[in-house]
């Protein structure tokens, strides 16, 4: 790794040190985190794409657009982290992470990326809906962050996926 890399790496590692809740947090705070981050899920994400197609002022296209970003955006994520394989936050450490999670690969979060792709899909439909959109989007990065379940660098890389693969889409 050069020298460069490891003073990011160390970088990365000292903010999550600062950011990430323990086991023994407060349960409020916990729950709170907890609920925020199932926005970036796949379930969360896809179903309320599609749940937003029943509104009558969201067409079929905004959805299917959304949808498209939402599983391009996953392919780019999975073959990143297939490729660089970087452990998640104390995987090996005897603190448990305060939430499950869905493998072993940090870089780059998917939740991240998708809660982005989301919030990008609608907002370029609605500009109105941006601020908020976004601003629930950064939370559910942040969430992952505090939940212990990556580093800061890997939601910053999840979410620059989702706007790099929404330029395309969108345009």
């Amino acid at each position: 790794m050069t020298p460069w890399l490891q003073r990011l790496d160390a970088s990365d590692r000292a903010i999550f040190a600062r950011l990430a809740l323990t086991p023994s947090c407060a349960t409020a705070r916990r729950v709170f985190w907890s609920s925020i981050t199932h926005l970036g899920g796949a379930t969360s994400s896809i179903g309320l794409t599609l749940l937003a197609w029943l509104h009558p002022a969201v067409s079929w296209s905004v959805c299917w657009r959304t949808l498209l970003l939402l599983g391009w955006s996953h392919l780019a994520v999975q073959v990143i982290k297939r490729t660089v394989g970087r452990p998640r936050p104390r995987l090996h450490e005897p603190l448990a992470t305060l939430v499950d999670v869905p493998d072993r690969f940090s870089f780059p979060s998917g939740h991240a990326c998708a809660a982005m792709a989301f919030a990008v899909g609608f907002a370029s439909a609605f500009p109105v809906l941006a601020l908020p959109l976004l601003g629930l989007a950064l939370l559910v990065g942040f969430s992952r962050v505090m939940l212990g379940v990556h580093y800061p660098g890997d939601v910053l890389v999840g979410q620059s996926i989702a706007l790099l693969t929404a330029y395309p889409l969108l345009r």
